[in-house]
């Protein structure tokens, strides 16, 4: 009847159980936070009453497994560090300056350049792994090569990519 939205039954729910499943949340929480999770049970309760089947569990069963589920859900949450907002991580990096984005623009247009001068068996495994994000494996697969081909292809072509100056340093820790 609750999940038909019939408040009288979801009320006389409440009265009959609210009490004992506060009191299971209490040997575990304490008091005010064993009340907020008896109010978030029940919240899901109303809100999914219609996934209740009674073929799988009687309504004591499904309400208090509810109720374990919130508990664990809460505890986790509480176990759970805060972010630090003082973290390097959350602070923005400083942008580029500007000679440093035309440097990155120039050598990514000679490495553009220097991929389309590749042969194209060699260029085709380049792009599959590096722009289409495949595997080695996924390359062989799709070109229908053996893998030790593919291996060597890109060996190839990254010996080729790094004789050009401009193109050298593709990370800039290289």
């Amino acid at each position: 009847m609750i999940a038909t939205g019939n408040r009288q039954a979801f009320a006389a729910l409440f009265q009959r159980h609210g009490g004992r499943v506060e009191g299971f949340l209490r040997r575990s929480l304490p008091s005010t936070a064993a009340a907020e999770v008896t109010q978030e049970v029940f919240l899901r309760v109303w809100r999914h009453a219609a996934r209740y089947d009674p073929t799988k569990a009687s309504p004591t069963t499904w309400l208090f497994s509810i109720a374990r589920n919130a508990r664990t859900d809460r505890q986790r949450r509480r176990a759970r560090p805060e972010p630090d907002a003082d973290d390097p991580m959350w602070v923005p990096s400083a942008p580029a300056p500007p000679d440093a984005a035309t440097h990155l623009k120039v050598r990514d247009a000679a490495l553009r350049a220097r991929v389309e001068a590749l042969p194209t068996k060699q260029r085709e495994v380049i792009v599959l792994a590096y722009l289409e994000g495949l595997t080695l494996s996924e390359i062989a697969e799709r070109l229908e090569v053996p893998l030790g081909t593919v291996k060597s292809r890109v060996r190839l072509a990254m010996g080729r990519l790094r004789t050009d100056p401009e193109v050298a340093p593709l990370h800039p820790n290289t």
